[in-house]
């Protein structure tokens, strides 16, 4: 069961690449947020916040306090908003166009390469 009401970035747990890249991202964070995987939350808790096992296959997730969903490079912009700093302005620089373009198109091939990425394993594969 989900119970904050925090911002939550949800990622790919069976994935070394994506757990490694929402640790990374998470211990900068200057909001109380958290980074949790999919895994975690289970089939109960993914409902609870609008989402299917198949949407967060698919791609990272970030849920604002609102429970508003951001998917894929819009969750990255929000989880580097959320460490401030420069982190910050590069994600509020995904947000506007064309940036958000190349953004969109960078996360969709890091999504589907991800198995030849760093701390990869074979669930990255799907």
């Amino acid at each position: 069961m989900v119970t904050s009401r925090a911002p939550i970035l949800i990622y790919d747990g069976d994935c070394g690449f994506c757990t490694s890249a929402a640790m990374r991202i998470s211990d900068r964070w200057r909001v109380p947020a958290k980074a949790t995987s999919w895994q975690d939350l289970g089939g109960d808790g993914l409902a609870e916040l609008g989402l299917s096992p198949a949407d967060v296959q698919r791609a990272a997730w970030w849920v604002d306090p609102d429970g508003r969903l951001f998917e894929g490079h819009l969750a990255v912009a929000k989880s580097l908003i959320a460490a401030q700093g420069w982190r910050g302005a590069v994600g509020k620089m995904i947000l506007i166009p064309p940036a958000a373009g190349v953004a969109a198109a960078g996360y969709r091939i890091v999504a589907r390469y991800r198995h030849r990425l760093p701390g990869s394993t074979e669930a990255c594969r799907t």
